[in-house]
């Protein structure tokens, strides 16, 4: 069973007022990816990136696409090896080889899918185009949803397998696999499993891994 990991890094960094790609921006003395590249890589039997064109230089970097599911397909297909396809976003620099294994068991245990997700602790609205409020609803059944995203892989090729279009609706994987019938479960994620979007996140996730470094 070969398990590897899938990194979609083609983003670009607006939101994070960087002047390059997110995932390449400096965090505590490193680039974003390599604390999530660090832990895949013991995990994983291999690990390919999708990356912006003009960064593909090194072993396993391919071009990604204009968005997120298509450079996941791109790195999968660079991968025809794997069995299983562990998608992290390199925005979550706090990912734990415990937190990916837990994922991995799901998968090995018969899901097709299994992503790491945070049960909702604030109550949530449905509002209308108008901003009144619809309904609110049962945040006990709600999870918000993070990665890793850890899939059988194959049931992510056939998921992947769409047109392009697509592709670019979806907000993440699982709903892919969903759609095309997958069976998708959810992994409580430790709370620091958060994801770095604004430059408030990063300053915090600077003092963070500069202060576990110093440990």
């Amino acid at each position: 069973m070969a398990v590897v990991g899938i990194v979609p890094a083609a983003g670009s960094g607006e939101r994070l007022g960087a002047s390059g790609p997110k995932a390449f921006v400096a965090c505590a003395g490193r680039p974003l990816i390599d604390w999530s590249l660090e832990v895949l890589a013991a995990v994983c039997d291999r690990v390919v990136v999708a990356v912006p064109p003009g960064y593909e230089d090194g072993d396993d970097r391919v071009v990604g696409g204009r968005h997120r599911s298509q450079s996941v397909r791109a790195a999968l297909e660079a991968a025809p090896e794997a069995t299983v396809a562990v998608v992290h976003d390199a925005a979550r620099p706090f990912l734990t080889v415990a937190l990916v294994e837990r994922c991995v068991a799901q998968v090995r245990a018969g899901w097709d899918g299994a992503v790491a997700a945070a049960p909702m602790t604030d109550t949530v609205k449905e509002a209308g185009p108008d901003g009144r409020v619809l309904r609110t609803l049962d945040r006990s059944t709600l999870w918000a949803i993070q990665t890793p995203q850890v899939f059988a892989a194959d049931a992510l090729r056939q998921a992947l397998a769409v047109p392009d279009r697509v592709l670019a609706g979806a907000t993440d994987d699982a709903s892919l696999v969903e759609a095309a019938g997958g069976s998708v479960r959810v992994v409580e994620a430790p709370p620091e499993n958060v994801k770095v979007t604004w430059p408030a996140d990063l300053r915090a996730a600077e003092a963070v891994l500069r202060a576990r470094a110093a440990v």
